[in-house]
């Protein structure tokens, strides 16, 4: 996507690399090969993250589809169904301070790239915690049937194989978002400049950031209690049937045992 749309790549700040921003001045302006200067105000802007948020600035809600169709074409795995917020960012020159929050708006003194680059990396990785929540959810959601079921019933019938899938479905959006999302990785611009560390640490607490990181983390610890208890029924359910083979096997022996026993005894008889 970068090289595609090299025109409109605004140049990068910091070391990041799980993220590129991109200015359009007169959309779509890399067809015409010119690049104009504005202000800000007059500017569009797309920030992607390679992990599949893209976070959109100044753009009306019916340019939206087109900007996402440049995202669309280099990306795999879309989802069914796309999630979507919306933030309102106001620039204010005149204010006092660096920036000034309220209900689902916060309001800059300065909107500059470093700025949207750190909205755009709350905004991206809330949308995307969003999709890892519905997708523990449903997971949640799977053992509260199994549990009703083995309450009426007594037992449960998942195999091994569907089991192993679901260990594999908890740990793998777990560390996706730790590492892919990096929900716990402080920004590099944040750390140089106060006032985008404000910006950030404001942005993730309106947001809940971190306790809807905790409230992940129970549900999973739900789901791997589960998926632990379930394991251990399984297994004494396969040193059940170990053993019944076992009993079956020794049986067989001894009714080849008194065959021979018997066989012999008629042979001496004669």
């Amino acid at each position: 996507m970068q090289a595609e749309n090299s025109r409109n790549v605004v140049p990068p700040t910091s070391r990041s690399s799980n993220c590129i921003a991109l200015r359009f001045c007169n959309f779509p302006s890399e067809t015409t090969g010119i690049r104009v200067e504005e202000n800000m105000s007059c500017s569009r802007f797309m920030v992607v993250f390679q992990y599949g948020s893209a976070v959109l600035f100044n753009v009306e809600d019916h340019e939206v589809e087109s900007y996402l169709e440049i995202v669309r074409r280099h990306a795999s795995g879309l989802l069914p169904e796309m999630r979507k917020d919306d933030y309102a960012v106001k620039e204010k020159p005149l204010l006092i301070e660096d920036m000034q929050g309220g209900p689902d708006f916060i309001v800059l003194k300065n909107l500059d790239t470093d700025s949207i680059r750190i909205i755009g990396s709350v905004l991206g990785q809330s949308i995307a915690l969003d999709y890892f929540v519905s997708q523990i959810d449903g997971m949640v959601e799977e053992f509260t049937d199994i549990n009703r079921g083995m309450e009426k019933t007594g037992t449960f019938t998942m195999d091994r194989k569907k089991l192993f899938q679901l260990v594999g479905k908890a740990n793998s959006n777990l560390a996706d978002v730790i590492l892919k999302v990096g929900l716990f990785d402080r920004s590099e611009i944040a750390w140089r400049d106060a006032k985008y560390a404000q910006i950030f640490e404001y942005l993730r607490d309106e947001y809940e950031v971190t306790q809807r990181f905790g409230n992940l983390d129970f549900k999973l610890k739900f789901v791997e209690h589960n998926i632990h208890f379930l394991q251990e029924v399984l297994q004494n359910r396969r040193s059940d049937l170990l053993e019944w083979c076992i009993i079956f096997l020794l049986s067989i022996e001894n009714v080849i045992s008194v065959c021979e026993i018997v066989r012999e005894s008629n042979v001496v008889s004669m």
